[in-house]
């Protein structure tokens, strides 16, 4: 029999060691790991029945405090029976009336609930978890901060209720908050959003560390789900966790009155105690990466610094949306026409800025300070709608196309550039294939009827030998955010001006 090469044999053994821990530990563990939810659940449950709502009593009542410790205790039993046999605590967790808010970071998996429930601390998570049989009466028990993602009111409310407990010196318990809003893989920190810092009051930064020698905790949007990550880390023998209490973040004036900069300067701390650097990539660029339709963006977009640019200026794209019929309306009246850097300002209702400068760059490809803004207008309808490629390809037409909707392989090129976000992009053979009679003209209609021929035209006629941001020709998955990483911020704001990169670079 052929051995093993010495590049085949450590997968072998790992694989062959994951076969073993599956028949053995695996559901070992996970039969432990469900009897204590459960074992926890009506103490949970009874507790949910005393609780009343309103401020909770000074100082806590004498069986809140027996359920504290009973439900601590059950639910460190868990975490061992799962493998966490050790769980390092490094710093000194501050007191409620030292620090109302706990902002933990990086968040990268479901595992990062060790830190909630040995703290007892409550949450901001979204509102459909109180619904989940089980675990949302144990969430319940902690009393977390529901939020809704899809209600813009509900954030405004969420902002408000983390402010008057924030500002109830030491009543309320602690509120843990994930600023990055979304699950990332550690290796550095995005862009914080500014709801835990909102309130202006002192927040303890908690960091965490997985310092496994093989990772089974990361889950992110892309890669292993979360039923993979969970078998496989109820696979390890022994998993290591680290949750260090780092100084309290007492913020100076000009911090409360900037929650974005008391946000980046927090994030700085946190960055340097993990070791790692910080990006200005944000929970909603990640969605604009990873959004699922036809014209996936490439590596080198400049779409995300666009979107950045956007929200610096306070154009919100979740609101833009329903203006982008005018915008399109007043670019097609142009038709074709240049505008400079004033009338830009003029034609989005802003003040000249810096910011308006970068953005103004993005789509000044010669350099002489002119840009088309229906290229604004495409740029803007991807932002707002990532996933509907023939709505953004439709209003295009419209604003390109003549009178009687035609266009020509210059226009659709332009468009296609700039839904795109890329310097170059040959449109040749695309063109030529959807004019099947030649006519050197297309309309909306033929694009469609070629696009549903063809679903994935972008890979074969535009970038064939590019692939995704990932690496893969694959589309990715929509992203499904956990309980733990809700976007409760009613404002996305980011910090600090990022060096841009024109169309053209």
């Amino acid at each position: 029999m052929q051995g093993w090469t010495p590049a085949e044999q450590p997968c072998g053994v790992a694989c062959r060691s994951v076969v073993l821990m599956s028949l053995t530990l695996f559901p070992l563990r996970l039969l432990l790991v469900v009897a204590t939810m459960l074992l926890a659940w009506p103490f949970t449950f009874l507790a949910s029945l005393r609780c009343v709502d309103g401020d909770p009593e000074q100082p806590p009542a004498a069986w809140r405090k027996v359920m504290d410790f009973l439900l601590k205790a059950i639910m460190r039993t868990m975490w061992f029976s799962g493998g966490f046999h050790w769980v390092v605590m490094k710093g000194q967790q501050a007191s409620p009336s030292e620090a109302a808010i706990l902002t933990l970071a990086p968040h990268s998996s479901y595992f990062d609930a060790i830190a909630v429930t040995l703290t007892m601390s409550s949450i901001v998570m979204k509102a459909e978890s109180r619904d989940i049989p089980i675990w949302g009466t144990l969430i319940k028990y902690i009393r977390p901060v529901f939020v809704s993602r899809s209600d813009q009111d509900s954030r405004r409310k969420t902002v408000e209720e983390i402010r008057r407990r924030a500002q109830s010196n030491g009543k309320w318990p602690q509120i843990m908050i994930f600023p990055e809003g979304t699950c990332t893989n550690r290796t550095c920190l995005i862009t914080f959003k500014p709801g835990a810092f909102i309130p202006g009051v002192p927040v303890q930064p908690v960091v965490l560390r997985y310092p496994n020698e093989l990772d089974t905790i990361t889950w992110t949007w892309q890669g292993p789900g979360a039923l993979e990550t969970l078998w496989l880390t109820l696979c390890q023998f022994h998993n290591r966790v680290e949750i260090e209490f780092l100084p309290v973040y007492s913020p100076s004036e000009e911090e409360k009155k900037d929650p974005a900069l008391y946000a980046s300067n927090v994030r700085r701390v946190m960055a340097e105690a993990l070791g790692i650097s910080v990006t200005d990539y944000t929970f909603e660029d990640c969605q604009l990466a990873l959004a699922e339709g036809q014209l996936r963006l490439p590596a080198d977009t400049c779409l995300l610094e666009f979107a950045r640019l956007v929200r610096r200026l306070g154009l919100k794209p979740e609101a833009l949306e329903k203006d982008l019929a005018r915008y399109s309306e007043s670019a097609r009246t142009h038709r074709g026409g240049r505008m400079g850097l004033p009338e830009f300002a003029e034609y989005l209702g802003v003040p000249v800025s810096d910011t308006l400068e970068d953005m103004f760059s993005l789509f000044d490809e010669s350099g002489e300070g002119r840009m088309d803004p229906r290229e604004y207008v495409v740029a803007l309808s991807v932002v707002c709608r990532p996933a509907r490629t023939l709505d953004t390809i439709q209003l295009a037409f419209k604003m390109y196309g003549s009178r009687d909707g035609h266009i020509d392989e210059a226009a659709l090129s332009s468009i296609l550039k700039t839904a795109l976000g890329v310097a170059e992009l040959s449109v040749t053979n695309l063109f030529q294939a959807i004019d099947q009679e030649g006519t050197g003209q297309i309309t909306f209609a033929d694009f469609c009827s070629f696009a549903e021929m063809f679903p994935n035209f972008a890979e074969e006629y535009l970038y064939p030998k590019q692939t995704h941001s990932d690496g893969s020709a694959q589309t990715p998955l929509a992203p499904t955010p956990n309980g733990f990483c809700a976007d409760f911020s009613p404002e996305n704001s980011d910090f600090g001006r990022k060096p841009f990169r024109e169309k053209l670079d």
